[in-house]
């Protein structure tokens, strides 16, 4: 499975069989998290064995069972902090699918397990990631129409359009796909709308965006 396939196959999934993580899934995870965390700076953790995070009643609230796996994202203070998270921790996402494994992005619905993790001076947690090994496979969500979260001028190239298709397959909080893609030439501005963890979403869709629209002929505007 490619990170194409990943992005279509990959849905949301709250209830997780008791299956431990092998040691070589375990093993890819950290080599990830480690080459994640030296691109950007983050101080992203995997957390094994360790139910108590999602073992409390907001959790519960949130029909979240099994889970004992998590990968904690966590970094430095700063604005932009929340995106690069978002960014990321969607890159582990993909691979985990790739891996054989289930996920999703958890914002509140767990308990902050302080002996789970290292958070250092001037850092936060952003949000968590479960993963697992779940008891069904999600249920696709559903997605905007492609015109309203794209603008462009003229013709739209065919990079553009499969970068945006990728981005409506991307996780975002409530389902509620709050972004904007703008072409102007062979330069992409991707804008995040308006609510809580919007910024993360915006990472998230952006490399779901990168991923599908490619590394050349294009890039990021300021």
């Amino acid at each position: 499975m490619n990170v194409k396939e990943a992005m279509n196959a990959r849905h949301s999934v709250r209830q997780y069989t008791d299956e431990p993580l092998a040691s070589d899934v375990i093993a890819a995870l950290k080599k990830e998290i480690s080459a994640c965390n030296g691109e950007s700076g983050l101080h992203i953790q995997l957390v094994v064995n360790e139910p108590r995070a999602f073992d409390g009643f907001m959790a519960h609230y949130g029909k979240f069972s099994g889970v004992t796996d998590y990968i904690a994202l966590v970094g430095k203070k700063g604005s932009d902090l929340d995106e690069k998270c978002g960014y990321f921790g969607e890159r582990l996402v993909l691979l985990a699918q790739q891996l054989g494994l289930n996920t999703c992005w958890v914002a509140m619905t767990y308990s902050k397990i302080k002996t789970a993790f290292v958070i250092d001076r001037g850092e936060k947690l952003c949000a968590v990631i479960a993963l697992g090994h779940g008891k069904t496979q999600g249920v696709a969500h559903k997605s905007k129409p492609i015109g309203e979260v794209m603008k462009a001028e003229g013709s739209i190239p065919d990079w553009f359009e499969n970068g945006v298709e990728a981005a409506l397959l991307a996780p975002t909080a409530m389902n509620q796909q709050k972004f904007r893609f703008t072409l102007n030439g062979n330069q992409v501005s991707a804008k995040a709308g308006i609510g809580f963890y919007a910024k993360v979403d915006l990472g998230i869709v952006k490399y779901h965006f990168e991923v599908g629209a490619g590394k050349t002929g294009w890039e990021w505007s300021e």
